[in-house]
């Protein structure tokens, strides 16, 4: 029998890496479900390759699943692997620098051939040449082993191979002490028109765990269990960004009491909302996919203007194009919901790898004074809450809001206590019927929040003018005298300024002292853990993270003057250190990631030690990450 761990660590973390068809995300998937069964908290890691299907067996065709998993409280997918499964030799090339010392690495012998080896670029087998030697290794044939356990289901032997993934998972399941039973069911379900491809992926999945069950080998191979995490009562369910986005569009729009209509165009990594979405329509949601990024955004404000809450959703590149349409409903001052899940730019740039550059092109990126709410997603399941937030401004405000996720957020998973319904307050759309000054419309009179009324196209008498022409005060009649334009431009100005943002609080921390690391977005995980760390060792150093990045919160220039330094880590090169410095003449200071891979928390370790060490020319100064500064392995894991 293989040996046995006793000793139950608080967190493991498990890399799948192979090649893009190898199915490393189902892998992944599947491992993540059975893991949140066993109770454990979790965060994952989605890393697919940028082309659509790079040539088999090669370096940039590579697709990795990474999951942090343990009995304390998960917040990123880890620094360093545990484990890497690697199925072929590019597989181990690409992740081989992250495992950490003394990690294990699993790797399918079959695919070490000539063959597969020049295409990785390996000189020598590294399975056979002593360069792993820092590292356990348990290499044998997977893929003769699978296809020992499927043969008889009379599969070729491509349809066989396909199998190997689910060998793999079982082997992991054993490692890792998870229940089998669930991948069963849900193969089941998956295969049910085709119940021979069921079983034999089943008659896999239990031989990798038998394997691990049984094998007589000695060292590398052991069973691992890990506690669950003490959480509170209630119902639990694992979720990605998207999913929830999803479901948080779909409540803001139930609280609002309005249908919701959403205009998509297919795009990385954007296109998972419109799938989801298409799945809820018991729900009162229309969805479209349009012809092109520009026809999206307009059918979305034509719903909104027809009464219903529009949405739209894309990545930067469409974003881009649906500029103009933003200043139209910004001009018109109907609601709509834009949700952007930013990745690697410019242009095409890095389509499956996640980065935070978009936020200039939220915040200013329109033609004219055009001012919008921007919100922005924290994590995967904060994406919800963040989602009914974008509604509520845009209905009880009449303006267009941007919410701001990314392909690290849109794609990682991690346990989300599903909330009461009854604990959100709805916040009901009132339609305007009736002429609101005496005998005269004002479609453009504002309430004490600055928004417009709402009016349904078609109510009796009160046909009134609408579309991109600069409007009247009041009255809406088209007016581009130079009092109208600056009355207007100053209005529509004040009503996103005065929008009620929630004051900012301190995430971890004092409310003034040394230093304080002013995160937004998908940052949070990494930053948190790294001040938490440095706070342990006696560091004054504090967390700010910001949800509504414009118009920002009234008290957050007052408490960020209260610290000696700001430090600012986005996966950009400064954008939201400049909006700071921008607005509150504060020294922010940034340190900026654009490789399309989050930030590791050692990173942001290695910057706050900075600020405390005294090293000459480092008190507060610019600091920049790259691949080639990361810190040892040793670092990342102390």
């Amino acid at each position: 029998m293989a040996s046995v761990n006793t000793t139950a660590p608080e967190a493991v973390v498990v890399r799948f890496a192979g090649d893009s068809g190898d199915g490393m995300q189902l892998t992944g998937g599947q491992f993540t479900l059975s893991t949140a069964l066993a109770g454990n908290d979790l965060a994952t890691f989605p890393d697919f390759p940028a082309e659509i299907r790079a040539p088999q067996g090669t370096l940039f065709g590579v697709s990795a699943f990474q999951i942090n998993f343990g009995s304390t409280a998960i917040e990123t997918a880890g620094d360093a692997p545990d484990v890497l499964v690697a199925m072929n030799p590019a597989a181990l090339k690409v992740n081989l620098a992250a495992l950490k010392p003394g990690g294990l690495i699993i790797a399918d012998t079959g695919e070490f051939t000539k063959r597969n080896l020049d295409k990785a670029k390996y000189d020598t087998n590294p399975l056979e040449d002593g360069s792993l030697a820092k590292w356990d290794v348990l290499a044998f044939d997977i893929s003769a082993l699978t296809m020992e356990s499927v043969k008889p289901f009379g599969l070729g032997n491509k349809e066989a191979l396909r199998c190997k993934n689910m060998w793999t998972l079982g082997l992991a399941l054993w490692m890792f002490d998870r229940p089998r039973d669930p991948i069963h069911q849900w193969l089941k379900g998956k295969f049910a028109k085709a119940p021979e491809l069921a079983e034999a992926n089943i008659a896999a999945l239990d031989a990798g765990h038998a394997y691990g069950e049984t094998a007589e080998i000695s060292g590398p191979l052991k069973q691992v269990h890990v506690d669950p995490v003490a959480s509170e009562p209630g119902l639990y369910r694992t979720i990605t960004g998207a999913e929830s986005i999803s479901l948080g569009l779909v409540a803001g729009a139930q609280l609002a009491k309005l249908p919701m209509f959403f205009g998509g165009y297919p795009i990385t990594p954007a296109s998972a909302i419109l799938h989801h979405l298409a799945r809820l329509k018991e729900f009162d949601v229309q969805t479209f996919q349009a012809e092109d990024e520009i026809a999206a955004i307009c059918s979305a404000i034509g719903a909104s203007y027809a009464g219903q809450l529009g949405v739209t959703s894309s990545s930067g590149p469409g974003i881009a194009l649906k500029g103009e349409a933003m200043g139209l409903a910004i001009m018109t001052e109907l609601p709509l919901v834009i949700v952007n899940s930013q990745r690697g730019g410019p242009s095409t740039g890095l389509p499956t790898k996640t980065e935070q550059s978009d936020l200039y092109q939220a915040v200013y990126g329109r033609n004219g004074d055009a001012p919008m709410p921007v919100i922005a997603a924290r994590s995967p399941a904060d994406a919800f809450e963040c989602a009914i937030e974008a509604c509520r401004i845009a209905v009880q405000y009449m303006t267009p809001v941007m919410l701001l996720t990314d392909g690290y957020i849109a794609n990682a998973a991690e346990p989300w206590k599903v909330p009461d319904p009854a604990s959100y307050k709805p916040f009901p759309v009132t339609f305007l019927t009736e002429k609101n000054d005496g005998e005269n419309l004002l479609p453009y009179a504002r309430d004490e929040k600055g928004a417009r009324p709402w009016i349904k196209p078609g109510t009796p008498g009160l046909m009134h003018r609408i579309g991109g022409i600069e409007k009247a005060q009041g009255t809406g009649h088209i007016d581009y005298s130079p009092a109208n334009h600056q009355a207007m431009t100053d209005a529509r100005k004040a009503k996103i300024d005065n929008i009620d943002v929630p004051d900012q609080d301190v995430c971890l921390g004092n409310t003034t002292g040394k230093l304080v690391l002013v995160g937004w977005g998908s940052t949070y995980g990494p930053i948190h853990q790294a001040v938490r760390r440095a706070r342990k060792k006696g560091l004054d150093v504090s967390h700010v993270h910001v949800r509504n990045v414009w118009p920002l919160p009234k008290n957050l220039g007052p408490l960020l003057k209260g610290f000696d330094n700001v430090l600012v880590p986005e996966m950009n090169t400064g954008q939201f250190k400049t909006v700071l410095r921008d607005q509150y003449l504060v020294d922010a200071q940034p340190l900026t990631k654009t490789s399309g891979q989050p930030f590791a928390i050692a990173e942001i370790e290695a910057a706050i030690a900075k600020f405390f060490d005294g090293v000459p020319g480092n008190e507060g100064g610019e600091v920049e990450v790259n691949e080639t500064q990361l810190p040892s392995p040793e670092a990342i894991n102390p």
